[in-house]
């Protein structure tokens, strides 16, 4: 709960009046202590101290008068000082499963962003696919950083579960494990697929084809089961994975399959496919409608333009600091969250050919 501005300890003392001080002359670098800020603004050494290590218990008024001090003096908090006085390295971690994906790079973005504001590093490290090699990273990550954020881990769940200890403080993007008391942000993939076979069925299509993530992918996972339980579909499941070359790889295998539409597990599969299609000289959507999921930056701009459900990226990397930042406080990461995606009709889906 925040403190008012009338109940914070010492800190009723009223700003002193005049505006800026009357300093003469350049002050020489590091001259200005925590003290003089805090007498500047009327507050006590301890507001100053939380004010400048990023806490949210500051009432915002009293933050803002000591903001504006700390600029007005030339007021730089030593890092190092800082780090030392609060136990703790000045970064956190992101563990992802693929950099090169632009999915991770989007949360990368806005997770960077949000701990640039409260003068965090961010260290980050991808496990190429690999749960095993996931599960060493996050530990050697966490071990080196004040929190971690995990995006779409490809640890089973009970791994996760027997290492949340170890991993604490840290936050799940892309990923909901049940009886894990690390908060989640994750994506509702049984309503975008259901948005997704709305749309194409609607449009007479019945034989889909899914070109399949990876086989630890809880998405994956999810995604399958929701067309699985379909009504009314023939579906053939294609092993495929989760780059461009898989997509573009498995568009013979979905030739010879005889689908009227493909589901790719996400954009870049759905890409790929696009590409290898129009080699083979298959029209898209005219004799094949293909979907993507994501819509990563350039599924627009794709050839046709990518049908695809959109999902907040950069809003999951600012909500993920939001809760790694309440955790590294002591305080609770908040509620766990399931965003609901946006099916979004482009170019390269159509009826199906009668």
């Amino acid at each position: 709960m925040r403190a008012s501005a009338e109940d914070d300890g010492q800190d009723h003392a009223a700003p002193p009046s005049g505006g800026r001080t009357g300093r003469r002359g350049p002050r020489p670098a590091g001259s200005v202590t925590i003290s003089g800020v805090a007498a500047a603004a009327g507050v006590s050494r301890a507001t100053v101290s939380r004010v400048m290590n990023g806490s949210t218990s500051v009432h915002p008024e009293l933050a803002a008068r000591v903001r504006a001090a700390a600029e007005r003096l030339d007021y730089a908090p030593s890092v190092a000082a800082r780090r030392l006085a609060l136990g703790r390295t000045g970064t956190i971690a992101l563990v992802v499963p693929d950099l090169a994906n632009p999915l991770f790079q989007s949360v990368l973005r806005g997770l960077s962003q949000a701990a640039g504001k409260a003068g965090r590093q961010l260290l980050v490290a991808e496990s190429n696919e690999d749960p095993e090699e996931e599960v060493v990273l996050a530990i050697e990550a966490r071990r080196n950083s004040d929190g971690l954020v995990l995006a779409s881990p490809r640890a089973p769940d009970e791994r996760l579960r027997a290492l949340s200890d170890r991993l604490a403080p840290f936050v799940l993007v892309y990923r909901q494990v049940p009886g894990l008391e690390a908060p989640s942000l994750s994506i509702d993939n049984a309503a975008a697929i259901g948005e997704i076979v709305a749309h194409l069925t609607g449009s007479g299509h019945r034989r889909l084809a899914y070109l399949a993530g990876p086989p630890g992918s809880a998405g994956n996972a999810e995604r399958l089961a929701a067309l699985r339980a379909a009504p009314g579909l023939d579906l053939t499941v294609l092993p495929c994975g989760s780059m461009f070359d898989d997509g573009y790889a498995a568009a013979g295998a979905v030739v010879r399959s005889g689908a009227s539409a493909v589901v790719g597990f996400n954009d870049m599969v759905a890409s790929g496919v696009l590409t290898g299609l129009r080699e083979l000289e298959v029209e898209v959507p005219g004799d094949v409608s293909v979907t993507g999921f994501d819509d990563i930056p350039f599924a627009r701009y794709t050839t046709p333009p990518l049908t695809t459900v959109s999902i907040p990226k950069s809003e999951l990397g600012a909500q993920a600091w939001e809760r790694l930042w309440a955790l590294m406080n002591g305080e609770s990461g908040g509620y766990n969250v399931r965003f609901q995606p946006r099916l979004l009709v482009r170019g390269s889906t159509g009826p199906a050919r009668s």
